[in-house]
């Protein structure tokens, strides 16, 4: 009975069937009578077949681990998380481009790097500066020995009440220069035209505090660029040792977004430093008298006071002279500058000229014998007349008249260098004694047009008053 398919499937496993049968025969049920068909025999060593393996394997799995199995497990297990934090990090730090910086190391010295076109392609090329903030700190340490400030005092003339009395004001302006040369005799700095114009005096002060008077050597109003040179023979020793002649570089190799650094006497404060970068190059401005030329644009601030000082590449070289009065002060941010290449020429010319550094003894001094009058842009637009200083009057038997000046003459040069007032003509004569010859070039009136001429003149005496 009960030999179904189905219930000796259902008997399970050796073990099953070994404990069922020992406790039929210990309860002395009877062994046949059981589901899984087989007999008591069968039953009884199905069961002493599957009890050693029964506590065998009781033995294996309450078996303690070794103090060796320990270890090691332990030593796995802190190298897998190990290798599992620093996978993390270094995914972290990669997707950031955070690495920790070492410290221990200088900052790299500046690099120019250049992007684009492979060697023998025409494809264009980029040129970019990568830079720290200790290198502008070392650039500016390097360049300030050559940068001066200006201090200009000058007679404004203005007229008050309702018939325009004319009268005079003492009056001070500051400014910035840059020492660009320097000869046997005479330091030559480079500033802006109107930074020195209309001086009595002018008063440079060095990097190490010390001021010296200098005198104008040679200006060009058209480009707003003057040459003033200080006598070696005022400069103290400690001086000499502390100042240098700056390194001018290229402007026509700048690039937009360059970084520059603009220094100058901001506001008559004292040399300043601000820094931006390269905003636009060849930029077309309109000057007050009309002219137009093409500057460098930056967003470094350049305020009153910066005129006539450096802008400079992260290099240390001057690219630029700085100009408050380009643009004005109506936009912030937007400060421009005379590009070097352009300003060179000009420069060397002026620092070549062959002029006076000591003005002569009034006694001494010599004498045109005619009166003057400025040609002002009002003049000049209304008259249609050329900027420069008209001769009023010419007096008899003068040297004027022995030279061949007439009234109505407009002089434009004295010995090569421009004038624009009657004040720029006069301080350039008081420093020529009686007898000596001046060159004069001047536009003379003739049918309608002004002609250039070029005439000689030799200096009289001053009349005893």
């Amino acid at each position: 009975m009960y030999e179904d398919e189905t219930y000796r499937q259902g008997a399970g496993s050796a073990e099953d069937v070994a404990d069922t049968a020992e406790k039929a025969v210990s309860e002395g049920s009877n062994p046949y009578f059981d589901y899984t068909g087989r007999s008591a025999e069968e039953l009884n060593s199905a069961s002493e077949a599957a009890k050693p393996k029964k506590k065998e394997k009781q033995k294996r799995e309450r078996r303690p681990m070794g103090g060796f199995g320990k270890f090691a497990m332990a030593i796995g297990l802190g190298l897998c998380f190990g290798a599992c934090a620093g996978l993390g990090f270094f995914a972290v730090n990669k997707v950031t481009g955070r690495y920790l910086p070492d410290k221990t190391q200088a900052s790299p010295a500046p690099v120019i790097q250049q992007q684009g076109s492979p060697a023998g392609n025409n494809g264009p090329v980029s040129t970019y500066v990568t830079y720290t903030q200790n290198d502008i700190v070392s650039m500016v340490d390097e360049v300030m020995p050559a940068m001066v400030s200006i201090v200009n005092n000058y007679t404004a003339t203005g007229y008050w009440g309702f018939f325009g009395q004319k009268f005079n004001e003492d009056k001070v302006a500051s400014g910035s220069g840059i020492i660009v040369g320097q000869t046997d005799d005479m330091l030559l700095i480079a500033t802006n035209n109107h930074v020195v114009e209309d001086a009595n005096k002018l008063e440079v002060t060095f990097a190490d505090g010390s001021t010296a008077e200098a005198l104008i050597k040679g200006t060009d109003p058209d480009m707003d660029l003057a040459v003033i040179a200080v006598s070696l023979k005022n400069l103290e020793a400690d001086t000499m040792n502390t100042i240098s002649v700056a390194k001018l570089g290229d402007s026509d190799e700048l690039k937009l977004g360059e970084p520059v650094v603009a220094i100058g006497n901001a506001l008559g404060y004292g040399q300043s430093v601000t820094n931006g970068i390269v905003s636009a190059l060849n930029r077309e401005l309109t000057n007050e008298d009309g002219s137009t030329n093409t500057f460098i644009q930056t967003n470094a601030a350049i305020n009153p006071g910066n005129s006539g000082g450096a802008l400079l590449n992260i290099n240390g070289e001057v690219i630029g002279i700085n100009s408050s009065k380009i643009g004005g002060s109506t936009i912030e941010g937007m400060g421009y500058a005379i590009p070097i290449s352009s300003a060179s020429p000009i420069l060397t010319e002026l620092m070549e000229r062959e002029n006076r550094i000591e003005k002569v003894d009034e006694k001494e001094m010599g004498y045109m014998g005619v009166t003057l009058q400025t040609v002002t842009d009002e003049i000049a637009n209304t008259l249609d007349m050329p900027k420069g200083v008209c001769i009023m009057s010419v007096g008899e038997d003068s040297a004027a008249e022995k030279a061949g000046l007439c009234k109505g003459d407009i002089v434009v040069k004295m010995n090569g260098q421009k004038v624009s007032t009657s004040d720029e003509l006069r301080n350039q004569i008081s420093y020529y004694r009686a007898g000596e010859t001046i060159t004069l070039s001047i536009k003379r009136p003739e049918k309608g047009e002004y002609q250039d001429m070029e005439l000689e003149l030799t200096l009289g005496k001053r009349p005893v008053e």
